[in-house]
């Protein structure tokens, strides 16, 4: 039987190989054996704490997804209250932020969407993933627009995060993420008013 605490080392220890082996031979080939083998567990390892690879790849994505909440968070304690243009471009900038962008991740990101629509449970996770993020846009655009224009726009926005994310994942240099956010938030900038670009620019300043 595993040693009292062993799961608190060996999980993350075996998600961090996950994501690695999955970055650097695909979804495919990504078995339990060499996961296994990364780590330096028996593949029984696994099994015991994860059910199979399928358990491991769910764990992994819910992995991903506490971080990108957590930049998210940590973005967004960086602005000020009084300043939602600022707060909807920290939004943004969090999704292009960190780890979030390094090649092993987006690998896995594009496994985790590929099986997502054919595996209830990571279904269930991109939803919910889906659903934080417009939920955060939502609330920063109706300081800024009516109900039904912040709504239409947060779903454009998200899509835009979603394109350039899935673009950029899919070409040889990567992700760019200054030209992503800087894409995205001009978009959201030629949707508010102007006095909102004022507050967040005079902000910027007070910051400088």
């Amino acid at each position: 039987m595993p040693k009292i605490g062993m799961p608190d080392i060996r999980r993350p220890q075996l998600i961090k190989a996950s994501i690695r082996v999955i970055g650097q031979v695909g979804m495919s080939r990504a078995s339990v054996a060499v996961i296994g083998r990364t780590a330096g567990v028996s593949p029984s390892i696994i099994n015991h704490y994860f059910g199979g690879k399928d358990g491991l790849l769910e764990a992994t994505m819910r992995f991903i997804l506490k971080d990108l909440s957590d930049i998210t968070r940590l973005t967004l304690d960086k602005t000020t209250k009084e300043d939602p243009l600022g707060r909807a471009l920290a939004i943004v900038e969090s999704n292009f932020s960190g780890g979030q962008v390094s090649s092993d991740i987006t690998s896995t990101w594009l496994a985790f969407w590929s099986r997502a629509m054919h595996d209830p449970a990571l279904y269930r996770l991109q939803q919910v993933n889906e659903k934080r993020l417009l939920s955060y846009l939502r609330f920063e655009l109706k300081r800024m627009l009516p109900v039904d224009e912040a709504r239409s726009v947060a779903i454009a926005v998200a899509a835009l995060i979603d394109g350039m994310w899935l673009r950029g994942a899919l070409t040889p240099q990567g992700i760019n993420p200054k030209q992503a956010e800087q894409i995205i938030g001009d978009y959201i900038k030629s949707k508010v008013p102007e006095r909102f670009i004022s507050i967040h620019q005079k902000t910027i300043r007070k910051s400088n």
